[in-house]
């Protein structure tokens, strides 16, 4: 008889843990099991550099969603990224998006301003006005190469 318990504790605790694992499998891959609580905004930038698929979006500071796909507009000849949006919110017509870097040399997110405008962008709708990412290699090369010419002593060139 004791064994049987004992098997049955165990058979008991393997069974939570694997609930357990479960769980925290959908959590983690982000996985929707009960309907979809977002709506899918588009945004077409020159450069997508550094973003990538679940990179959160933003608004004023609060993560509202998250990059889903990212892809080749081949007729525009730009970047289109889609993106997922909680439902509460409310993104308008003259809504503008930018990519930023979160610190100083942290993963890029994508930060939404979201207008004010009278019409809500419908779902699949796309954000027109957008930022591309300072390219921080030629800004680094355009700050160093413009001290040294600077500090080149007996250099007759103006720098204005």
């Amino acid at each position: 008889m004791r064994k049987y318990s004992m098997e049955t504790t165990v058979g008991v605790f393997v069974v939570i843990g694997l609930l357990c694992v479960g769980y925290m499998t959908i959590k983690l891959g982000k996985i929707s099991l009960f309907g979809d609580d977002t709506y899918t905004l588009q945004a077409r930038f020159a450069s997508v550099s550094g973003l990538k698929v679940g990179s959160p979006v933003e608004i004023f500071g609060i993560r509202v969603g998250r990059v889903e796909k990212i892809e080749i507009d081949s007729q525009k000849e730009m970047a289109l990224i889609h993106m997922d949006i909680h439902k509460g919110v409310k993104v308008y017509e003259d809504g503008s998006a930018s990519i930023k870097t979160a610190g100083l040399i942290g993963d890029k997110f994508l930060k939404i301003d979201p207008g004010g405008s009278g019409n809500v962008l419908k779902p699949g709708g796309t954000i027109t006005e957008t930022t591309s990412p300072p390219d921080i290699e030629d800004l680094i090369g355009s700050l160093a190469f413009g001290q040294i010419k600077k500090k080149t002593p007996g250099s007759k060139a103006c720098n204005k």
